[in-house]
């Protein structure tokens, strides 16, 4: 199965766009996952997608310790009322 490197890609240029990687902090998938706490091949897919920036180094995946940050405020789901 191929990768989707459009989306790959894209994250790639987003995240050159956004910040200067001298003074990145690099997190592997298995690190991003255990943050997380989702699976590897969750993030795997989020990468895929182009929706969790990251950087391909070899066979691998590493994504900037920012891009994780930026998810997870964006994921961040406001308290609802049980008023129905």
């Amino acid at each position: 199965m191929g990768l989707p490197l459009s989306a790959v890609n894209k994250g790639i240029r987003e995240m050159s766009a956004e910040s200067n990687f001298s003074n990145a902090q690099f997190l592997t998938v298995a690190e991003v996952a255990e943050l997380m706490r989702v699976s590897k091949m969750t993030v795997y897919r989020l990468v895929h997608s182009g929706e969790m920036p990251a950087v391909r180094f070899g066979r691998s995946f590493r994504v900037p310790e920012s891009a994780v940050e930026q998810y997870v405020k964006g994921a961040v789901v406001e308290g609802q009322s049980d008023t129905a």
